[in-house]
Order: C-alpha cells, then structure tokens, then sequence
C-alpha cells in the first residue's frame, strides 16, 4: 500500500558534508582532480554525518536481526544476496543482538514507515528502523557504501545518515499492453528499482494493442485479446504476438516486488483504449462490429459501453484484479477517450437521458465515480489520468497528471490526491540523446539531467493544499519498446534521476556534477546485475568546425569531441582501436587529416570505462553521406518519432527519425557544389497511427504515377515560404529546383530497404543548400523515409 507521509511532503534540515575517508569503491567527483570525495549514495540522504575510518566487511560477517522479526531478517537476507552478487562476500544472518551488521526497531512511529537510521562506524553498521520499508531502504544505503561491484573484501566509510523521504510515491510505469514484457525482465526492473529506494510499479495491463491480465470469469480477453497481428508494409500482414499473464504469475510478482518494498499499481485503461476488450466482447463496445486487437499506436476509436451490462462487466474484472493486487490505488486509465462513438450510440445518448447527463465527458466522469465507489467499498481508490477531470472530478479520485502539471494544479487546489507524471518531462520512452546509434522512442529529448532537474512539486498549488501531492513517477510507453534490453534502456540510468527528486530534500541546491559522481557506482552495480544502462549521457559525440563544402576540399579537419554529462575523461584512439585507460585524454580539438578514423569512449576517475567506445569516420565517403538521424524536417513539419523498420522488430535498429504527419525529410547542408550524382537508400515503415482528431494534419500529396514518386528538390525551404497556399496544394515544393524524381516500386514486389540513384543536373548550386525527399505515396499506403544519402563526385 502507499502510504503518505503525515499526510504532506516531508521535509528535513541538511548538513553540510565534510571530509570524507575515502573507502575502496567510491567515485571522486569529476570537476577537479583535488575534489572531496564523495558518498555513493542516489538518492541523497536527508542528514548525513561523516565519520571516521571504516568498517571492513568480509567473508563470515554476519547480519544481526531480532529474534524473531521476520521482516528484518528477510531484509538481511536480501542484502546478504546483494553482496554476496556483486562483492562475492559470503555473508551470515543471525538472530540476536550481537554482529557486524546490526538491524534493530526504533520506537513505532518514529518518522514514519520508510524511515531510518545508518550508523556505520569502525566495529559495525547498525540499521534502525521502526517500519520493515525503514529497515529495508537502510540496508540499500549500506550496500551503496559498499561501492561499486568487486570481488572480497569491502571497505564501508563512517557514517551517520537520517533519513526519511520526500514523498510516498515514487513511481516507474512499464507498459506491458503495446508489448508484452517477459517477467524475468520486470522482476530484474524491480531489483534495480529498490536500489534507489522507488517504491511504486505501476503495470499498464490493457489497451488497444493488448489485454495482458488474466480474467477467469471472461477468458476471450487473453485469448483473443491479448494477440495481434503485426502492422503491415505492403506485402500483406506480419507474424502474431502477444502474450498475458496468469493471476497465479501476477500474485507471485506482487509477493516479489512486496519484499523489495515495491507496491503494484494495476491499471486497467477504460472508457477508451479499449479496442482489444472490443476484439473479445464486440456486445461490450458501442456500435457493434468486431474490430481486430489494433496494430496502430495512438488514439483508436474503440469505446468501452458504460451502460448495466458494461459496468457489470468492470466490476467482475475489478473483482479479481484486487483479488491479486492489493494495493490501495487501482488505476482506471481514463485518457485520451475521444467520444465519437459515444455520440453517435442511440443507446449511450438515452443512457445519459436517463441520468440527466448533458456532456459525454459528464457521462465518463459518472463512469469513474460510479467504478471510484465500488473501489471504496472495498477499501481501495480509483486514480485516473488528469483527463477524468474534464466532466468534473468525483470526490473519490486521485488524478495522475501527464498533460503537463496543470491537471496536478487543478485536482490538488480542489482537494485531490495527485501524482505528477507530466510528459514530456519524465515519458523515459522519450530518446536520452539525438545520437544516430539511439534505439527507437520519441524525440522529445529528456537527457538524464533534464530528468535530474525536474521538480515534482508545481509552481501553482496552494501551500495549504501541496500535502495532496503524493509524489512522481516516470512512464515508459512502449509502443518503440519492444524488447526487455530496450525497456531498460529507457529506465536506467534516469529512474535514479527521478529518485533524487522524489526522495531527497529539495532544500539542498541541485549538484549535477556531484550527482554523476554518485551515480557511477551505481550503474555499475545495475550493470553488474544484468539490467542495461543506457550510456546516452556518457557517449562521446563528435563534430567537425568546418561547413561541410570546405570540410571536403580541407587538408586538416578539425574534431571536437563531447559527451552530454560533465564528468570522466574522454581518450581517443587514431588507429582504429578501442580507447583504454592508457589512450590519449582529449583537452583540445583535434586536427586530422581526410580519411583519419577517431575511436573514443569516457573513462571514470578509476579507469573503468563509463561508455561504449564511439567510432567516427573523417573519412571523404562519410563527409558525402548523410544519415538519417542528420536529416531534419522538412518546412510545415516537426520530427516526432524514432521509429523501427517494422513495428515488432526485436533489433536496436535500424530506426528512422520520422514526422508521421508528412512523408518528407531534408538535409540542409547538402554538398552540392561537389555532388554530381545521387542515391538515396529508401525505408518503408509501416504506417500504424492511430490519429483521431489529428488525422486531418496529414498532408497528402497527389501522385502521378501508380505508387507515388520521390522527389527531390534544392532550395525548397525558401520556396515553400514564398509560395501562396493555392500553389502549395499543386505543388510538391512550389518553386523549388528538381534535382531528381523516381517513381516508387511496387511494395508487394519490393524489398523494405532499397536505393535509388540518379545524375545530377549541373544547376550552379552552393553547397550548404537545403535539400528535400519527398514522397507523394498515398497516406493509405505505407509510410516512406530516407534511410541515407549519398552524394558522389
């Protein structure tokens, strides 16, 4: 269950640290060779006391718990595990009061359930605690004392820490619905979770895509429900997938996460988002037909029918979803239900006679008091996304907000309960980089210090009224997320971002250089666990000074090398080599001759290397091509998504930087006063949107022959702003200079990937020149991109 602290947001005073002796494993801040160093703790703790000296752990130490505490002694056998995984220590519980390790209770309500003290000192570590979470989160400081990963003997500093959290909701969202995720992987998320002291997993069970929870009582929702056919590209429909999971399965997750202090929030997403619940039951949707589980990401039509037999049917599924979940909170979804159905049901239009309702959003917000009350007969409460606001909230709801905070402002300055889970700010499945090896996920950047920034508490809510924010939580959608390596990918490192804000004090002044230093250690436990940790923030990102024309006819290139995070050393290889410890450490740019290949990756203060090492070709062949991930929109459009070749596809990549609104990408620095040929390496994806209201910003283009053509064309960024609306609809790029045009071949005869090559007309253009691919294919059809550009002299 979550719990609120007191009833508001906790907060405690902060002492400055002082210097620190320094144990094996920690991490010295990356600003200045000669800095303090640091705890490796994530999130930071409310007070901490260095001491002086250390506590040596080894083989044989034991764990002490009180004689018969159950809860402490799980805890120090979890820890026991921990270390024993990434230290090799080979550890004892017992029971009593005596040993290296002490877990002892404080007085009952002493700061509240998730609170405690660590005093480590030379002779042992005692962990105290009046609540089992209290207990637990101390022994995750401890291990994070214990540095990073290694093999025997650990050292962990002198220390005094009290502590207590921020928040009680510190959450992580895993969208099982648009892809089902193998349990082994959530469970590995849960592990890494409690880490940072996260205590909630919130579980997106159904959707358009997906219904993954087991319903005995209506057993067509996993049968039918829970599959689908993968989106198709022109050669008819992909292969099957899917996957649910059983109650017995959910209630051994729930019992797993439990001991890791980890609540489970279900989420069963109604009215809209409802077209797989549709597959299986078409006598629960609105105006008859049996849909497919849909393949198209988005917002799809489907409604869910609110009336008796409808509501009837939520009941029995809510039935014995709290039968497996027993959390406080059951989410109920409630977003993004476009009420088009609604308002052409005959039956749905009497229903709201009935009750006397105007508004087919006064009809859902009916729905979610209706469903919030059986809740609380149960001694549970609905939460829904901040669009169950929109026909008036009931008293019973608690809102998460994803529409920005405005929805958190509004519920909390009118009593309600809120989480803050504002996209774009904490969505994870949006890229951590605009990097050209990033897997497939939105293009709202949110760098990890972008994650690290953020405030849950919003400008706007009354001080009287800011005890109803229960705290954040971040979300990873999955439509782009297909596989348990890209889940976690998105996840880690940035949760640990989240965590510093959800837990630690705010009144202590954001450090982002100590925060990385912090983090270290604990990325590579996560690694050293098996989860993969993205290293956006950490990659080497590589840049030429010179314009791209001059670059070609250069006899020295100049590189400048740079990673996202101010901390570690980049080194740097010119031989082709992985960099180590040992390579040359980059201070300047560097000055390289044509057909130089520079490798570098960022090194930690110890050695270890922090990134996968990143190669870049200086080479005449890649200043000529132009990769997609260079490409930008074209004019009238934005780049939105970073999308795989197909929509299940279980590879990184390749994936395409996209504007589903409009089939056309451009490469603004074109080098065409060197270029007298072309060929251009073509993706065909497929086009699975759902747009609702959106649909009409999809521009459209007339095509001239069967499939529709490519055309390109230079200067098309001043045509397009010279040219009068009435030449726009004629015209692909009034105005422009066509370069080249190819018609498109048969999808059904034709490979996703393929080329297209042309020469080029000798018109006198510049290089630098803005160059446009667009596609008149018809938006029926599947959806084309530019995989790559190359110019040829």
């Amino acid at each position: 269950m979550v719990a609120r602290l007191d009833g508001k947001a906790r907060r405690h005073g902060w002492q400055r640290r002082a210097a620190v002796v320094v144990a094996a494993g920690l991490v010295a801040a990356a600003s200045s060779a000669a800095a303090a160093p640091v705890l490796p703790l994530v999130p930071w703790p409310a007070q901490v006391a260095p001491g002086k000296g250390a506590l040596l752990l080894a083989d044989g130490a034991t764990l002490a718990v009180p004689v018969g505490d159950a809860a402490a002694k799980a805890v120090a056998t979890l820890l026991a595990a921990r270390l024993a995984a990434q230290h090799g220590l080979s550890l004892r519980v017992v029971e009593g009061d005596s040993g290296t390790v002490r877990f002892a209770r404080a007085a009952a309500g002493k700061g509240g359930d998730e609170a405690y003290t660590l005093a480590v000192t030379p002779g042992s570590a005692v962990i105290t605690a009046a609540g089992d979470h209290g207990l637990l989160y101390g022994a995750m400081s401890l291990e994070q004392l214990a540095g990073a990963p290694g093999n025997g003997m650990v050292r962990v500093p002198a220390v005094t820490l009290s502590d207590a959290p921020r928040f009680a909701w510190r959450g992580l969202m895993i969208d099982t619905a648009r892809h089902f995720q193998p349990l082994d992987s959530i469970r590995a998320v849960i592990d890494g979770m409690v880490a940072v002291k996260l205590n909630v997993l919130h579980l997106h069970l159904t959707d358009d895509q997906g219904w993954r929870f087991e319903v005995k009582k209506y057993p067509r929702l996993t049968q039918v429900g829970a599959w689908r056919t993968e989106p198709e590209t022109g050669q008819g429909p992909g292969p099957r997938s899917g996957g649910f999971y059983t109650q017995d399965e959910l209630r051994a997750l729930v019992a797993y996460a439990a001991a890791r202090g980890i609540t489970i929030v279900p989420e069963i997403d109604l009215p809209g988002h409802a077209q797989a619940l549709v597959a299986a039951y078409p006598d629960l949707g609105v105006l008859g037909g049996t849909p497919p589980v849909s393949g198209d990401w988005g917002v799809n039509p489907y409604l869910f029918n609110p009336g008796p037999q409808g509501m009837a049917f939520v009941t029995d599924v809510l039935d014995e979803l709290m039968a497996v979940f027993p959390s406080t909170y059951i989410h109920l979804g409630g977003d993004e239900a476009v009420k088009d159905q609604w308002e052409r049901a005959a039956q749905v239009q009497a229903q709201m006679r009935d009750l006397g309702i105007k508004t087919e959003n006064g009809l859902q917000s009916w729905m979610i008091d209706q469903l919030g009350g059986y809740l609380a007969q149960h001694g549970r409460r609905l939460i829904g996304w901040d669009e169950i606001l929109e026909g008036g909230l009931p008293p019973s709801a608690s809102v998460m907000s994803w529409r920005g905070e405005a929805g958190a402002v509004d519920a909390a300055n009118a009593g309600h309960d809120v989480v803050l889970s504002p996209a774009p700010n904490l969505y994870l499945d949006n890229l951590q980089s605009d990097r050209g090896d990033a897997p497939p996920g939105r293009i709202a950047i949110q760098t990890l210090e972008a994650v690290y920034r953020y405030d849950p508490m919003p400008k706007g809510i009354g001080a009287d009224k800011a005890g109803h924010v229960l705290g954040a939580q971040a979300n990873a959608w999955a439509e782009y997320l297909v596989t348990p390596w890209q889940v976690q990918h998105k996840i880690f490192p940035r949760i640990g971002a989240l965590a510093e804000s959800v837990w630690s004090d705010p009144a202590r002044p954001k450090d982002y250089k100590d925060f990385l230093a912090r983090l270290d250690p604990q990325m590579r436990r996560w690694r050293a666990g098996g989860l993969e940790v993205a290293d956006s923030a950490l990659a080497v990102d590589f840049k030429i000074a010179q314009p791209r024309g001059a670059a070609l006819d250069a006899r020295r290139l100049t590189v400048a090398l740079a990673t996202q995070a101010p901390y570690g050393t980049i080194r740097y290889t010119l031989d082709g080599k992985a960099p180590t410890a040992r390579s040359r450490i980059y201070a300047t740019p560097l000055q390289v001759a044509p057909g130089t290949v520079i490798t570098a990756a960022d090194f930690a203060p110890d050695g270890v290397v922090l990134s996968a090492p990143r190669r870049f070709d200086v080479t005449r062949d890649a200043l000529l091509t132009t990769a997609n991930s260079a490409l930008s929109a074209c004019p009238r459009g934005a780049l939105g998504l970073r999308v795989p070749l197909n929509a299940d596809a279980t590879a990184n990549g390749p994936a395409y930087n996209v504007n589903i609104f409009d089939a056309c990408m451009a490469d603004d620095h074109a080098p065409l006063a060197h270029a007298k040929a072309i060929t251009v390496q073509v993706a065909r994806l497929p086009r699975n949107y759902g747009l609702a209201h959106d649909q009409h910003a999809v521009i459209a283009r007339y095509a001239t022959s069967p499939f529709g053509e490519l055309v390109v064309s230079a200067g098309c960024r001043a045509a397009e702003k010279a040219a009068d609306d009435r030449t726009k609809e004629h015209d692909p790029m009034p105005g422009a200079k066509v370069l080249a045009t190819w018609p498109l071949p048969d999808p059904a005869k034709t490979p996703q990937q393929f080329s297209l090559s042309a020469t080029l007309p000798q018109l006198g253009l510049a290089d630098e020149s803005d160059v446009c691919f667009q596609f008149t294919a018809s938006t029926a059809g599947p959806f084309y991109t530019v995989e790559q550009v190359k110019w040829a002299q």
